[in-house]
């Protein structure tokens, strides 16, 4: 069982730049393919940002050139980084983590843009 705790989140205006933060528990974690995804009111869970163990990243095209998503093993730790936030990007963002068939998420972390 894998714990994940992010943080981070708030309220920003359009423009601004905010960075999350994941922590996870266990031993493994640089095994694990870590993910952000985001899910805004109404809407379904959308994918956001991807860092594989070896530490590959691919992004959703919406936030590509904006948000860059980095990993330090040593603290069991993925970040989001977020720059140029628009107010579409208004969301509650969760972290997950994959390893073989086994998925685990976080509790989500509110991220508000204001125009």
């Amino acid at each position: 069982q894998v714990q994940l705790v992010e943080s981070g989140g708030g309220l920003v205006q359009a423009g601004g730049s905010l960075r999350l933060s994941c922590a996870a528990s266990g031993s493994i974690f640089s095994m694990y393919n870590m993910g952000w995804y985001h899910q805004a009111p109404g809407k379904q869970r959308e994918f956001v940002a991807l860092i594989t163990s070896a530490g590959s990243t691919n992004y959703a095209d919406s936030v590509k050139g904006r948000f860059t998503i980095s990993r330090d093993n040593a603290k069991n730790t993925v970040y989001q980084q977020m720059n140029s936030l628009k107010p579409e990007d208004t969301a509650v963002y969760y972290c997950r983590a994959m390893i073989l068939h086994s998925v685990y998420w976080g509790q989500g972390t509110q991220v508000t843009v204001s125009s």
